[in-house]
Order: C-alpha cells, then structure tokens, then sequence
C-alpha cells in the first residue's frame, strides 16, 4: 500500500484542531477527514469517526496496526508542517499587504487634506 496523495483540506489557528486532511492509496482509495490534533503530548492524527448514541466516538476508518499507525502519522504530519509553513507566509503576505494599504491610503488622505489646504489660504 503507497500513499500515493495528502491534502491538507483546511488549516485551522484556533482551537485543538489543526488541519482536515484527505489521503489517497495507491491512486485508487481515499480517505476524508482525518483530523490533525495538537494535543498535550504532540500533534497527532485522528482517524474519521462518528458519533455514537451514548456520546463516544468510534473510528470510521484505521490502520490495524502501529506500523501503519505511524507512517500514515508520520506523513501527514510532514504534509502538515509544509502547509503550514505556506499558511503562514500566506498570512505575513495579507499582513503585509495590509499595513501597505493603511500608508497608502493614509498618504493620500494627507496628499488630500494639503490639496484642500492649499486651495483655500489667500
């Protein structure tokens, strides 16, 4: 079995839950929803799950053995990381566009307001 696709779906700032991710086997099987988790001892994977009627969660899909455990966590965890790096220069982007926004428009309100100064001085 190859990992053959990971897709980080979505990168969360808040909360526990980090990112949604996708991944395919062997271009032929994929499975949705699998949850990176920042927990108190490290990040780690969750596997697709529902909810029960008595309020626990019981895995939808999982590896069956630690083996496999840990190189589906080990891979999705290094596709996290690279995402994350993007997310963030993404977000230093957008800031940075920002604060460029803000100089700009505040020089051309004072371009504006010496404009209107210089119009009405005798």
């Amino acid at each position: 079995m190859e990992i053959t696709d990971i897709r980080i779906r979505q990168v969360f700032d808040d909360g526990k839950m980090k990112a949604r991710v996708s991944i395919t086997f062997d271009n032929q099987f994929v499975v949705h929803e699998i949850k990176v988790i920042e927990g108190e001892n490290g990040t780690f994977i969750a596997m697709p799950s529902k909810k029960l009627s008595g309020g626990e969660f019981k895995d939808i899909a999982h590896p069956i053995n630690r083996e496999t455990r840990a190189m589906l966590q080990e891979a999705i965890l290094a596709a996290y990381e690279e995402k994350l790096i993007e997310h963030k220069a993404e977000q230093a982007e957008e800031e940075a566009d920002m604060a460029f926004t803000d100089e700009a428009d505040s020089a051309l309100a004072e371009e504006e307001s010496d404009v209107i100064e210089a119009e009405y001085e005798f």
